[in-house]
């Protein structure tokens, strides 16, 4: 399951009319003896972080940091940075949070940074996911957004193999179509979902030749507007206008994507590692993975260093909730449970798949490759939880264009609701 999942405005209107009951509601303690004292403890469920999952990682994590005890609150969907801003407004923002995006909460001085002396001893990317060089989430694991998932057996059947290029990309697309094989699934309902191919159309024709775009948009020096970026979202409405994707594509959710790919109903899956987990075991030698094409062939990996979990600056027991925040980041068995499930890829020092004794599929290990080895790597645009976080919710707004893209050619006119997005969010 993603690390964020942007619901939209709609979901968050919702959780704010739902009122300050809501965290009464979603609580449960995980220790006894909890009381005023108790650590809050905001996590959500997926079908791989279940609460039987939250109640031993948090017995194990207590455990190591004695004397802590923690009250868990659930939020009432994925989207926990909604949930997060609810509850920060009416008075209840949690002492820990999991998963959480922390550029939308280091502004206004919510969070409090790490130790950096323990993040460099411990991961090998210290620095992946910091806010002007500071660390506001240990960067425990990393995913790669989007990937190609692909069928084996419909790749077989259509005479095709895994493109490197663009050109080959629509060429493969087109031979499956001509085969009666729907090229590519697309859970369109999900705005995260519907948009895996404009992120990765962007990162390998945008950021895969200046990973600085990011950067130099908060600076001013370019647009959405740009040539080179109308071009690349062009690419998405390629396939729309190609008619590769599955009929009614924009009604699939995001569950029944991950069926309908599983059951063989289309060929190709553009989305987010944690897709991994959700390979089934009978299907781990049918389900091959490529990264998203670029012009010329080159390998760009559009990259997000996750983490685990945020420490508010106003935590009631501020080294209490230090001491169960490290001990939670460090667990193998937290991060088994991500790998295995989650697709998550592990990112702490001295340590290899082996250590963790985990059972993966060959895809996770050919895709593992990609941030093992020598590639340009440049961040996922609107996943990043580093400097190149978006700003404010443009998340949700770049998804949303996404969607726009199945029913209107103008692509300029999307991307220009981005620069005016952007432009409100950074006044």
């Amino acid at each position: 399951m993603p690390r964020r999942t942007a619901v939209g405005r709609r979901s968050t209107a919702l959780l704010a009319a739902a009122g300050l009951s809501l965290l009464a509601a979603c609580s449960s303690t995980a220790s006894g003896g909890a009381g005023g004292n108790a650590l809050t403890y905001l996590t959500f469920n997926t079908p791989t972080l279940t609460p039987a999952f939250w109640t031993d990682s948090i017995a194990r994590a207590q455990k190591a940091a004695p004397g802590v005890t923690v009250k868990q609150v659930v939020a009432p969907s994925t989207d926990r940075d909604s949930y997060a801003k609810q509850l920060q407004a009416s008075g209840q923002f949690p002492d820990l949070l999991q998963s959480i995006t922390p550029a939308q909460y280091t502004e206004a001085g919510l969070l409090t940074p790490y130790d950096q002396s323990w993040i460099d001893q411990n991961f090998l990317l210290p620095q992946g996911n910091a806010i002007k060089g500071k660390v506001y989430i240990p960067p425990t694991n990393s995913q790669i957004i989007p990937l190609v998932f692909y069928n084996k057996k419909l790749f077989r059947k259509a005479g095709v193999t895994p493109p490197t290029t663009w050109k080959q990309f629509l060429a493969v697309a087109d031979k499956l179509k001509s085969s009666g094989v729907t090229p590519i699934e697309l859970g369109g309902n999900d705005p995260f979902a519907a948009g895996m191919p404009l992120t990765g159309a962007l990162c390998a024709d945008v950021l895969g030749k200046n990973p600085q775009w990011i950067q130099q948009h908060y600076q001013g020096k370019v647009k959405f507007t740009d040539a080179e970026v109308v071009a690349a979202a062009t690419k998405m409405r390629t396939l729309v206008e190609k008619g590769y994707f599955e009929k009614g594509a924009l009604n699939v959710s995001y569950a029944d994507s991950i069926k309908d790919f599983n059951g063989g109903k289309a060929a190709m899956y553009p989305m987010g590692s944690w897709y991994l987990g959700a390979i089934p075991k009978d299907q781990w030698d049918t389900i091959g993975v490529f990264p998203w094409p670029t012009d010329d062939g080159s390998t760009v990996v559009p990259f997000a260093v996750g983490g685990s979990m945020a420490i508010s600056a106003k935590a009631k027991d501020a080294k209490g909730a230090m001491a169960f925040a490290k001990a939670w980041s460090l667990d193998a068995g937290n991060l088994k449970a991500l790998i295995e499930g989650d697709g998550a890829y592990p990112m702490l020092k001295d340590k290899t798949l082996d250590d963790y004794g985990v059972n993966v599929s060959p895809a996770f290990t050919d895709s593992y490759a990609f941030v093992t080895k020598d590639n340009t790597k440049v961040s996922a645009i609107g996943w990043a939880t580093n400097d190149d976080a978006l700003p404010g919710s443009l998340n949700n707004d770049f998804y949303a264009a996404a969607q726009a893209l199945f029913n209107t050619d103008d692509v300029k006119g999307e991307m220009a609701k981005l620069d005016r997005s952007w432009d409100s969010a950074t006044k």
